[in-house]
């Protein structure tokens, strides 16, 4: 079985300014704004929302294919994808382009200046979902405006059952469209801020909207998450963490979680507590995609955690 994963891809350049953005802009100046931080630390992370979802679903021992764009610079991110054995037989080259990419400025107090291309992603549209063979689950997650929104349409068509996950490309779309994503969609995954935004844009009640899909999930960080299925609520508490050192990526490490559980058939409660602690695995390192470990040791991970097997 394969998860088609619809989304980005993009590498994040992240800088750290060893000081305080506020000790530099003089708000009486804002109008005439031009600064200049040095950053002599800064490290290149791959990221990107499809290719963070695969890297959790590859580790739970899925078969995840990525549907992406890239650009000319792709050959990194390429030679990575192959190490960790994850096909790239729906990734779209676009010449003349760059790969998405993040550059994201850290002060001391984390405050964060982020500068974000979309490059290749704008051509996400490009790709077709009947393109892959022996699809049996799906997810959108955070692309291009025209790619999300067709995708969802070939998903439907097709009769392939899949998550919408709309993240930070929410504000992309008015009400009336977001309405026919949940139309369309068999799940609906967000976090509580999202949450919050999908009822005012659509003017519907999360009840409303859970009773359109097999299951709306919402997590709310290290307060757990609840899954809205079957005409209940079941609350996920929160795995625990060996460390917190950065929350890039939990997101997508949670989604990719739901994919499996899903596919392998899983209640709602384990699929929900799997999530979560593939969410606590990876906030304990660095980056999106550092985080190594056995689907064996994430089985034992589990069974110490909640205290029974998730299969």
């Amino acid at each position: 079985m394969s998860a088609l994963i619809c989304g980005s891809l993009a590498f994040d350049s992240i800088m750290v300014f060893q000081d305080h953005f506020k000790n530099h802009i003089l708000p009486e100046k804002i109008h005439i704004l031009n600064v200049s931080f040095l950053v002599p630390e800064m490290r290149r992370e791959y990221g990107g929302c499809a290719g963070n979802i695969a890297y959790n679903l590859k580790l739970l021992g899925g078969d995840p294919l990525i549907m992406a764009t890239c650009g000319d610079d792709f050959a990194p991110y390429a030679t990575r994808l192959d190490d960790l054995d994850i096909a790239r037989t729906h990734i779209r080259s676009v010449p003349g382009s760059f790969t998405a990419q993040a550059f994201i400025t850290t002060d001391l107090s984390d405050n964060q200046i982020t500068a974000f291309h979309p490059g290749a992603m704008n051509q996400s549209h490009l790709n077709q979902v009947t393109d892959a063979t022996g699809v049996t689950l799906g997810i959108i997650s955070p692309d291009g405006r025209d790619g999300m929104l067709q995708h969802a349409e070939q998903f439907h068509t097709a009769n392939i059952p899949f998550i919408f996950d709309p993240g930070q490309g929410m504000p992309m779309f008015n009400g009336e469209e977001l309405v026919h994503f949940v139309e369309l969609a068999d799940y609906v995954t967000l976090n509580d801020y999202e949450a919050e935004l999908l009822q005012t844009r659509t003017g519907k009640s999360l009840d409303e909207l859970a009773q359109q899909v097999r299951a709306l999930i919402v997590t709310r960080g290290e307060l757990g998450s609840s899954i809205h299925a079957e005409g209940s609520v079941i609350e996920i508490p929160c795995a625990r963490p060996a460390a917190v050192v950065d929350p890039t990526g939990c997101g997508d490490a949670y989604r990719a979680g739901l994919l499996y559980g899903i596919e392998k058939g899983m209640d709602w409660a384990t699929t929900g507590r799997l999530a979560s602690l593939m969410g606590a695995l990876k906030i304990a390192r660095q980056g999106a995609q550092n985080h190594q470990h056995s689907r064996d040791e994430i089985g034992a991970l589990f069974h110490s955690q909640f205290g029974y097997a998730m299969d």
